[in-house]
């Protein structure tokens, strides 16, 4: 795709993803890698339900603005990410209602804070790690995002929302789709006897659906 076209698709699905109610106000933030390593990402204090396609932000690996508005104070961490994970193409991270309360619950594992509900989640999200809290803005988000992103296309920041990246803008979406499914599942079921999928089952998934 042309980065014109590029730009259109984050104007796109923010709109759709705005019009679901996974977006609020001017929070959460998309991008998309360019092929030179430089990415688009939505503009600081945009509201995803009414983004311009020129005034998407281009900035280049380094964080410099290359073209665009001022881009989002979360744009380090998007860097981060496409950083470490050579297959992510794109990012979401909203701010959306049952992955935030995911976020803000204390868990015994922050190395995976979803049960295996489901088989898509698994296909979609795998393990969920938490990200220890950094006020929005800090660089050493950054660093910590990083230490997770090579292993991990989902991640939860905490008392903040996730992170997900995918091999397109549409599969980061869905990606990220399902994870508010699952985690408006884990408040449904509470603390109710659950089945959950067995680690044979979870490997299965795995090598059928690699990530």
């Amino acid at each position: 795709m042309t980065e014109d076209t590029l730009r259109c698709e984050i104007v796109k699905f923010g709109a759709l993803l705005y019009a679901r109610g996974l977006a609020h106000g001017s929070a959460g933030n998309l991008s998309i890698r360019l092929d030179d390593g430089a990415i688009l990402v939505t503009p600081t204090n945009s509201s995803l339900g009414s983004l311009t396609p020129v005034k998407i932000s281009k900035v280049s690996p380094a964080g410099d603005l290359l073209a665009g508005n001022p881009p989002s104070k979360e744009a380090f961490f998007h860097l981060a990410v496409y950083e470490e994970r050579p297959s992510a193409k794109a990012i979401v991270h909203l701010h959306s209602t049952h992955a935030v309360a995911l976020s803000c619950i204390c868990h015994d594992d922050s190395a995976n804070v979803l049960p295996p509900l489901t088989a898509y989640q698994m296909m979609r999200v795998g393990r969920l790690p938490l990200v220890p809290y950094y006020r929005p803005g800090d660089r050493k988000l950054a660093e910590a995002v990083r230490r997770l992103a090579g292993g991990h296309k989902a991640m939860l920041l905490a008392n903040h929302g996730p992170i997900v990246s995918g091999t397109s803008l549409q599969d980061a979406v869905h990606s990220f789709e399902e994870l508010e499914e699952t985690a408006k599942l884990f408040f449904l079921v509470g603390n109710r006897p659950v089945s959950l999928l067995t680690c044979e089952a979870i490997v299965e998934l795995s090598e059928a659906f690699p990530s």
